[in-house]
């Protein structure tokens, strides 16, 4: 049977060397005796996984040390409470760019929390274009400024990052992660949905810069403070464990494709 290419928003597909790798450690991961499905998230064999994951995910993108590296549940959508929960510490005020439903819904459900600032909207065009942003419209003193990279639905991509000053960046990169290089210095907050590039469905990895961590609003649910994750390393509860090992092969996957090829890498 021929494999199906399915490029669809997610759960998209994965390469089939890691899938085969998977297979073949299914039963038993490296000696260990069992899948990895079955070990504890506590234990040492998974301690080894769930680093080598990170550290892999922090060289081929290139992520500088003062940010903190996380993956969380929820999907990219609890990001939409999850940053304005954490990121509303002075002003509470942000400004959001929308481009498609993912921004528009961000901005909702921060409105909950604080007063938000559409600076720009294409929806009058089905979201068929990216705005051209006027830094006259930004709130000088926003606490953040949002934005969805790329809109899987409308096929509309930033080509060039707004301006915001100090103050930081959020980028929702759930449509392009590691599909091109990505200057992470340029974000308070990268976010993505590991399913349409990374992995399967269930993983959210946060990249933050630690300054942005230990504010959180005072209403926050513990699982959903920055400060809480970042301090157990993505382990105050039991993670999706095993989906984060599929993570780490895609990441080794991508590795060893820019390392024969290096002009089509992350890690430019």
């Amino acid at each position: 049977m021929s494999r199906v290419y399915n490029f669809s928003a997610g759960p998209s597909m994965l390469p089939e060397a890691v899938l085969k790798r998977a297979a073949d450690e299914m039963l038993d991961y490296q000696g260990s005796g069992q899948s990895v499905m079955e070990m504890s998230h506590r234990s040492k064999v998974y301690d080894g996984i769930i680093k080598e994951a990170e550290a892999l995910l922090r060289e081929i993108m290139n992520i500088p040390d003062n940010y903190k590296v996380m993956f969380l549940q929820g999907g990219a959508s609890s990001q939409f409470a999850m940053v304005p929960l954490n990121l509303f510490t002075n002003s509470k005020k942000a400004d959001y760019v929308i481009t498609g439903q993912w921004a528009k819904k961000a901005a909702q459900e921060a409105k909950k929390y604080g007063d938000v600032n559409i600076v720009a909207s294409s929806e009058d065009k089905t979201y068929s274009y990216i705005p051209k942003l006027d830094k006259a419209t930004f709130t000088p003193d926003a606490d953040y400024f949002y934005i969805c990279v790329n809109n899987t639905i409308y096929g509309t991509l930033y080509h060039e990052l707004p301006d915001t000053g100090n103050v930081p960046l959020v980028g929702d990169i759930s449509s392009c992660v590691l599909s091109e290089p990505i200057d992470v210095s340029k974000f308070g907050i990268l976010l993505a949905g590991a399913q349409k590039n990374m992995g399967p469905a269930g993983v959210t990895v946060v990249i933050i810069r630690e300054d942005l961590i230990g504010n959180a609003m005072d209403i926050t649910p513990t699982m959903l403070n920055y400060q809480i994750m970042a301090d157990n390393d993505s382990l105050y509860n039991t993670p999706p464990c095993y989906n984060i090992y599929i993570c780490g092969k895609v990441f080794k996957w991508i590795k060893k494709l820019f390392t024969r090829n290096p002009l089509h890498g992350m890690a430019e």
